[in-house]
């Protein structure tokens, strides 16, 4: 494996939290640290190899964002300067060095926020059947890809293995309280809106996103990773244009290649050839270098 690729943290005193597809997650007393590895699912299946540099690029592109959307809603990051975590995590600092977050430790809230600008992936497969996408009905005609009359709120909820359901905005509120529900939809929307401006502004399209969120002292904060390539679908503003699918920067270039297989997308999940790493490696540093203008992780 190469040197830049981190498929596991391995942090022998420090107490696991959590192992998620893409992050482990340590417990320190009342926070968390959040470490981004380089490992890639899809389909919801964790693929053997890692993507190089997709863990600090992940970690970054969440630090921009956060600080990019502070004057719209809080967040959960306390820091991701390895100088600046407990000193018992120094000597771990080979490992942590750019891909971590130290974060308040918070209730999350059981709701995936997806937010949808434009029409594609599932959306456009539902619209196609039903002229809606999760429910919400669509003007007839549009095109594959195209931009919606306005950006709408499609939350799900969050599964510990598998795929998420998508739930209507009622069932939203009878989870968390109609109060609360309205703020996530707000939020959610207010959040895609300041993103999408901006991110146009350097050549790409934020198709669709998912937020998470938890509450910090009866806050509602954004928590996990915000507006990545992991989360969110990204496309080159310059080649844009409805009608067919989108180049991406995202890895939904895994997905097309996984597709072109005979794979019946269950454990375990076939090798990625040097070419398909490489490409996406590319893709995600791409994405990182427009939204960010800065060239090093």
């Amino acid at each position: 494996m190469a040197k830049n690729v981190l498929l596991d943290a391995h942090l022998p005193d420090i107490k696991l939290f959590k192992k998620g597809k893409v992050r482990d997650i340590f417990e320190l007393d009342d926070k968390l640290l959040i470490v981004a590895t380089d490992r890639i699912s899809a389909f919801d299946v964790i693929l053997p190899n890692g993507i190089p540099n997709k863990g600090r690029i992940l970690t970054r592109l969440s630090e921009f964002w956060f600080d990019f959307t502070k004057e719209v809603i809080g967040n959960h990051l306390i820091t991701a300067e390895g100088g600046s975590f407990p000193e018992k995590l120094h000597k771990y600092a080979p490992i942590l060095e750019g891909r971590s977050m130290l974060v308040r430790k918070v209730e999350p809230l059981p709701i995936e926020c997806v937010v949808r600008g434009y029409l594609a992936g599932s959306g456009w497969k539902e619209y196609g059947e039903k002229g809606s996408v999760c429910s919400i009905k669509l003007p007839p005609g549009l095109r594959e890809s195209e931009k919606l009359p306005e950006p709408i709120f499609t939350p799900a909820t969050k599964a510990s293995s598998g795929h998420d359901i998508n739930i209507s905005e009622e069932e939203v509120a009878k989870l968390v309280g109609t109060k609360l529900a309205q703020q996530l939809k707000r939020k959610s929307l207010e959040i895609y809106t300041v993103a999408s401006r901006y991110a146009e502004l350097k050549g790409l399209i934020i198709s669709d996103t998912k937020f998470e969120f938890g509450k910090w002292d009866d806050e509602i904060i954004v928590i996990d990773e915000l507006l990545t390539p992991d989360s969110s679908r990204f496309w080159p503003r310059e080649d844009y244009e409805p009608g067919r699918p989108q180049k991406s920067f995202d890895k939904q270039f895994v997905r097309d290649y996984l597709e072109t297989l005979d794979w019946d997308k269950t454990p375990p999940a076939p090798q990625l050839p040097e070419e398909i790493i490489k490409k996406t490696s590319e893709k995600y540093a791409e994405a990182y270098r427009k939204l960010t203008g800065r060239k090093n992780l």
